[in-house]
């Protein structure tokens, strides 16, 4: 009977440390904000041990509209006709982006990560407006001529049309570019500190047993209080 308990408790802790927390993220292609949201916070958080706990979800549409006539699709963008391609860009590469058996460090959603990264690290300085996918496509180490064939035909249109659906189907209509979901659930408080600290936000649903990240991230501003008050006291006694 000892056995089988061990077994169950062992099962059980698998389970829950595989748990991982769904976090959808609703952008735009050539959004400030969200250049900024995905480059400094984004990116560099996935790039931890946080990785292993959470789902990324990647909807590449924001404020953008589509009209339909027939099997034609027409789209606006908020930043204009360079973010409706770029948008397309984006979720061809959701959509096409393998991992290379022979890069086992490597997998799908970290090569996507890192593309999407790129791209929006060149945010709108790009010249003669060529869109920097094959610069990126070759940093990344990806295949730039799937996504290229994709985003330049009703593929791509179609994604991105997919893409626009997911967005309006939100409970909360979006109203700013990022959003971040947790859980699928919004919360504009949420929302905001997660673009201000995504990493102390989304330790906040990482179950037990913790990333140490999170656990340094929570002890942060302690010793910043402590700090705070020892600098108060020794102000303090030279003032006497």
């Amino acid at each position: 009977m000892s056995h089988k308990f061990v077994l169950l408790v062992c099962l059980a802790a698998t389970v829950c440390s595989a748990a991982k927390v769904p976090v959808a993220i609703y952008y735009e292609s050539l959004c400030p904000d969200s250049a900024k949201f995905i480059t400094e916070q984004l990116y560099p958080a996935m790039k931890s041990e946080l990785r292993d706990v959470v789902d990324i979800t990647f909807v590449p549409f924001g404020k953008s509209q589509y009209t339909t006539q027939g099997s034609d699709v027409t789209f606006t963008c908020h930043h204009g006709p360079n973010e409706c391609y770029g948008n397309k860009v984006h979720n061809c590469a959701i959509d096409k982006i393998q991992s290379d058996s022979y890069r086992l460090e490597s997998t799908r959603e970290s090569l996507t990560l890192d593309f999407i990264n790129c791209l929006m690290k060149a945010g709108n300085n790009f010249p003669d407006n060529v869109y920097p996918g094959q610069r990126c496509a070759l940093e990344s180490q990806i295949n730039w001529e799937n996504i290229k064939i994709c985003a330049n035909t009703t593929e791509g249109s179609a994604l991105l049309r997919t893409a626009g659906d997911t967005t309006q189907k939100l409970k909360e209509p979006l109203s700013s570019v990022p959003t971040i979901l947790f859980n699928e659930q919004f919360d504009k408080k949420v929302n905001e500190r997660a673009q201000q600290n995504f990493v102390g936000t989304l330790c906040q649903y990482v179950g037990a047993p913790q990333p140490r990240i999170c656990a340094q991230n929570n002890s942060a501003p302690g010793l910043f209080k402590v700090s705070a008050l020892f600098t108060t006291l020794l102000l303090v006694r030279f003032a006497f």
